[in-house]
C-alpha cells in the first residue's frame, strides 16, 4: 500500500524507574536552547517594524515607508524534544509580548530593551548548566562505570538499574567500533535515513512558518494593520502557536507521526491558499489596497489556522522523527545533518523573504502552499509510521515499506527474516 509503514511486534524494554525532578530539570535546561531560538525569531520582526529602529539602522527603508503611507500599503522522544519545540513557541510568544510593550516606550529606545532581554534565556541555560552533572553515557565513555551506575540510579529514581546499565555498557562498546559515521551514513543500507535527514528539515522551513514568525509584525503592518494592531496580531499567532504545540505533545503517541504530518499538511495548504486568495482580491498585482476590520480579522484567523497546523505537525515532528530513526552507528552524523540542514534553510528563507514578498506579493502564500502540497505527498508515500518502534527494530520498518525495500541491499535478508519471525534482532 502506498506510503504504508509496518510496525513489528518485538520486545520493547521497559526499564524500572520513574520520572524524577532531576530528569525534568535536565530536560528543562536542555530545552531552554529552544527558548533562545524562539525569542530570537520572534524579536526580529517586531524590532524591524519599530520606526526608531528603522530610522537609526535603515533610514532609506523608513523614508520609503513614510512615502508609501499616502499611496497605500505594500504586502510584505521525548521530553527534551517536545519541550524544545514548546520552548521555541514560548520564546516567540514572549518576544511578541515584549515587542508590543516596548513599542509604546517614549523616546524611541524600546527596541534596545527588546534586544537586551534576549540575555534572559541565555542566562537561564548558562546558570542551569552549572548544576547539570555528567550523563551515565559520558561517564562510561571516560572509564568511570561506578559513577555512571550511581548517576543512572539517580536519574531513574530506582535502585534496580542493572539491565539498563548493562545495555549502556554494550552500546558504548558498539559505538567504539564505529570508525566513521559520516562514511557509514552514505551507504545504501542507510539511504532512507539519509533522505529523511535532508528532506524533513528542508521541507519544515518551506512550510513558510519562519516567514510568519520572523516577520509577523511587518507582514501584518503591510497588509493594512496599524503598528500596534500588527504587534497585537503577532501576539495572537504566538498564543495559538503555544497552545497548538500542546496538542502535539498529547496526541503524537496516540495517533502517530504520519497522521499529524498529513492532517497538518492539508490544513496548512488550505489555509495558505485562502490567505493568498483573500489578499489577492484586496491588493491585486499592484500590491496596494486597504483592509476593513472584518476582512483583516479574517486574514488573521486563517493565519492562526495555519500556525496551529504547523505547531502540532511539522513543528515538533520535524525534530522528533529524525531523532528516532537513526541507528547508533550513524546517529551523530544523522543528527548533525538534520540540524545543519534546518538552520541553513532557516537562514536562506529569512534572507529571501522580503525580496520574495516584493516580487510575489500575495503569490508568496501560493508559493509556500505549493511546497506544502509537495511535502505532504512526500510524507504519504515515503515515510512509514515510527510510533512505538524500538530503535533496534527500526530497520524492519524500512524493509517492510513498499518503496524503501526496493532500495535497500539484500545482503542482510537472512537477519531480516529472523527478526520478522521474532528469532532475533535486526542489524
Amino acid at each position: 500500500m502506498a506510503g504504508g509503514g509496518f510496525v513489528t511486534t518485538g520486545e520493547v524494554k521497559n526499564y524500572s524507574g520513574r520520572m524524577t525532578m532531576f530528569v525534568l530539570f535536565t530536560c528543562f535546561v536542555a530545552a531552554t536552547g529552544g527558548l533562545i531560538l524562539g525569542y530570537d525569531i520572534g524579536i526580529s520582526g517586531g524590532v524591524t517594524s519599530m520606526d526608531p529602529f528603522l530610522k537609526k539602522f535603515f533610514p532609506s527603508v523608513y523614508n520609503k515607508m513614510q512615502r508609501d503611507k499616502d499611496s497605500g500599503n505594500h504586502m510584505q522522544r521525548y521530553l527534551t524534544l517536545r519541550l524544545h519545540e514548546l520552548f521555541i513557541t514560548i520564546g516567540i510568544l514572549a518576544a511578541n509580548l515584549v515587542n508590543y510593550g516596548t513599542a509604546k516606550i517614549k523616546g524611541g529606545w524600546g527596541w534596545r530593551v527588546s534586544l537586551a532581554l534576549a540575555a534572559v534565556p541565555a542566562a537561564i541555560i548558562t546558570i542551569g548548566s552549572l548544576f547539570l552533572p555528567d550523563t551515565p553515557n559520558s561517564l562510561i565513555e571516560r572509564g568511570r562505570p561506578d559513577q555512571a551506575h550511581a548517576m543512572l540510579k539517580r536519574i531513574r529514581g530506582a535502585d534496580d538499574v542493572k539491565e539498563e546499565f548493562q545495555d549502556l555498557i554494550d552500546a558504548s562498546e558498539a559505538s567504539k567500533k564505529v570508525e566513521n559515521p559520516w562514511r557509514n551514513i552514505v551507504r545504501r543500507k542507510y539511504r532512507p535515513q539519509l533522505v529523511m535527514a535532508l528532506a524533513i528539515p528542508f521541507f519544515q522551513q518551506l512550510t513558510g512558518i519562519n516567514v510568519i514568525m520572523f516577520y509577523a509584525p511587518v507582514l501584518f503592518k503591510t497588509i493594512g494593520f496599524g503598528s500596534n494592531a500588527s504587534l497585537m496580531s503577532a501576539v495572537i499567532t504566538g498564543v495559538v502557536n503555544v497552545v497548538a504545540t500542546f496538542v502535539s505533545i498529547f496526541t503524537v503517541d496516540r495517533y502517530g507521526r504520519r497522521f499529524l504530518f498529513l492532517e497538518g499538511g492539508i490544513q496548512m495548504f488550505i489555509s495558505q491558499v485562502l490567505i493568498g486568495i483573500l489578499l489577492g482580491v484586496k491588493f491585486g498585482l499592484s500590491g496596494t489596497g486597504h483592509l476593513s476590520k472584518g476582512y483583516a480579522d479574517l486574514v488573521v484567523f486563517f493565519i492562526c489556522v495555519y500556525v496551529a497546523a504547523f505547531a502540532w505537525s511539522w513543528g515538533p515532528l520535524g525534530w522528533l522523527v529524525p531523532s528516532e530513526i537513526f541507528p547508533l552507528e550513524i546517529r551523530s552524523a544523522g543528527q548533525s545533518i538534520n540540524v545543519s540542514t534546518n538552520l541553513l534553510f532557516t537562514f536562506a528563507i529569512a534572507q529571501a523573504f522580503l525580496a520574495m514578498l516584493c516580487h510575489l506579493k500575495f503569490g508568496l502564500f501560493f508559493f509556500f502552499a505549493g511546497w506544502v502540497f509537495v511535502m505532504t505527498t512526500f510524507i504519504y508515500f515515503f515515510l512509514p509510521e515510527t510510533k512505538n518502534v524500538p530503535i533496534e527494530e527500526m530497520a524492519l520498518v524500512w524493509r517492510k515499506h513498499w518503496f524503501w525495500r526496493r532500495i535497500l541491499p539484500h545482503d542482510d535478508d537472512a537477519a531480516f527474516e529472523m527478526a520478522s519471525n521474532g528469532q532475533g534482532k535486526a542489524v
